[in-house]
C-alpha cells in the first residue's frame, strides 16, 4: 500500500493503537470495583499492582503499533486479522473471568489459551515483517508470566 499518504498512514497508526488501548482501558473500567489482588495471596516474583496497567497499556501500544505495521504495508490479511482479533478478545475477558467472577481456575486456562495466541500471532506477525512479530515479543513474555500469577493465585487461594 505504497499509495498512502503519510496523513493515510499516521491515522491507520493511530486507529491500531486506540482499538487495544480504548478496549483495554474500558475493560479495567469494568473490573474496576471487583480488584482484589492486594487481598490474595500471591507467589513470589509477584509485582505490584500499579505495575499492571502501566505494562498493559505499554502492550497494548505494541499491538496496536505492530498491527498499524502490517495493515500500512497491506500485509494484515483475513487470518492474521482473525487472529490478531481473537487474541484481543481472549485477552479482554480474561481480567473480567480473574476478577469479576473470581472463575481462577477458569481464568488460568483462559490466559493459557491466550499464551498460545499471543506466541502464534507474534509468529504470523514475524513472517510478514520481522520488526512487527519482534515486537510482540514482550507481550508473549508478559502473558507467560501472567499465566504463572494465575495458576498461583488459585493454587494459593
Amino acid at each position: 500500500m505504497s499509495f498512502l499518504s503519510e496523513r493515510g498512514k499516521l491515522r491507520i497508526y493511530a486507529v491500531s493503537i486506540l482499538i487495544p488501548v480504548l478496549l483495554g482501558g474500558l475493560t479495567g473500567w469494568i473490573i474496576l470495583g471487583s480488584m482484589d489482588y492486594d487481598m490474595l495471596n500471591k507467589p513470589a516474583f509477584s509485582p505490584p499492582a500499579w505495575l499492571f496497567p502501566v505494562v498493559w497499556t505499554v502492550l497494548y501500544i505494541l499491538m496496536g503499533v505492530s498491527s498499524g505495521m502490517l495493515k500500512v504495508k497491506g500485509l494484515f490479511e483475513d487470518g492474521i486479522s482473525k487472529l490478531y482479533y481473537l487474541q484481543l478478545f481472549v485477552n479482554l475477558l480474561w481480567p473480567i473471568a480473574f476478577f469479576v467472577l473470581k472463575w481462577r481456575l477458569f481464568s488460568f486456562i483462559w490466559i493459557i489459551l491466550l499464551a498460545v495466541l499471543v506466541i502464534a500471532m507474534a509468529v504470523k506477525f514475524y513472517r510478514k515483517d520481522k520488526l512487527s512479530g519482534l515486537l510482540q515479543i514482550p507481550y508473549a513474555v508478559w502473558t507467560v508470566f501472567a499465566s504463572y500469577l494465575t495458576l498461583f493465585a488459585y493454587l494459593l487461594n
